[in-house]
Formats: C-alpha cells, sequence, structure tokens
C-alpha cells in the first residue's frame, strides 16, 4: 500500500516533466516553403529573404516586425507542428509587409526565447509535447524588383 500511496504522490512529478519538453531545433525553410500547403497560405507578391541573402536594392524600408507563434503539437511530430507554426510566423511577415505597402521581407532571423539565430537556410523552433512555437524577426521593405537579374536561392518568392 506504501509503495502504491508513494508512486500516486510522484505522478504529478512525472506527469509535469513529459509535459514541460522544450526541444529546440533547427528546420529546413526551402523544405517547409516547399510544402504544399505553402503556396496558399503565403501566396506570391511577397518575397522573404533569410539571414544575410542577397536581395535587390531597397526602395523604401518600413518596420522591423516579430512574431511569436504558437500551435498546437499534440498528436504531431516535432517537425509536423513546427513547419505549420513556422507557415503561421511566415503569413503574419506577409500581412505586415502588406499592410504597410511593403513588397519583401529581408533579414529575417529566428529570435526564439529571445536567442537570436541567423541562418540563410534554416529556422528555429521549439516543440513539447502539447505545443510549439516560431518567433520570427525581419525587416519590412519595399525592393526595386526590376533590377533582379537572378532569383537568388533563398528568395522565397513563389511564382
Amino acid at each position: 500500500m506504501k509503495k502504491l500511496l508513494f508512486a500516486f504522490l510522484l505522478y504529478p512529478l512525472f506527469l509535469h516533466s513529459a509535459f514541460a519538453r522544450d526541444t529546440i531545433e533547427n528546420y529546413s525553410v526551402s523544405d517547409t516553403l516547399a510544402l504544399e500547403q505553402s503556396k496558399s497560405i503565403l501566396g506570391d507578391d511577397i518575397s522573404f529573404y533569410f539571414g544575410n541573402t542577397e536581395h535587390p536594392p531597397i526602395l523604401k524600408s518600413y518596420v522591423e516586425f516579430s512574431t511569436n507563434n504558437k500551435t498546437n503539437a499534440f498528436n504531431k511530430t516535432d517537425k509536423e507542428a513546427c513547419q505549420w507554426v513556422f507557415l503561421s510566423a511566415m503569413k503574419e511577415l506577409r500581412n505586415k509587409a502588406r499592410s504597410v505597402g511593403g513588397n519583401a521581407v529581408i533579414n529575417i532571423k529566428s529570435n526564439y526565447r529571445d536567442n537570436l539565430t541567423i541562418s540563410d537556410t534554416t529556422f528555429q523552433c521549439g516543440a513539447g509535447a502539447i505545443i510549439a512555437g516560431v518567433a520570427l524577426v525581419g525587416d519590412v521593405v519595399k525592393l526595386d524588383k526590376a533590377n533582379i537579374t537572378t532569383n537568388a536561392p533563398s528568395d522565397y518568392q513563389f511564382e
């Protein structure tokens, strides 16, 4: 009986640690934006440039904008939850660009738990048992797209 009572008292501690998991991983931007739902979520009117990726000349700078999105991760793999919440964060960046008259978001960086991470190819996501989160920051601008000579691999404008 004492063992059963002891196990019953310790159960909440184990339960809490299971739900407190926060695995921070990097995921591929290009793999996520290649998903079928990406184009329908993001549209094709705004370009996204991650990290220090080259972009056309800036005609006008508007604002640095930050996102901090969470999603339900229950019954999803970490990758599935992280890709979904990344697209949600990207949609926020797109909406901000549209609202101020921009045509691109440049210098996009991960900012999960205020840890600024710069990458041209990956984003950072924290995933737990029930919630996954992505935080991004980027500069909303209007680019001189008439001077584009080639699409850089990190120019994630859908065509």
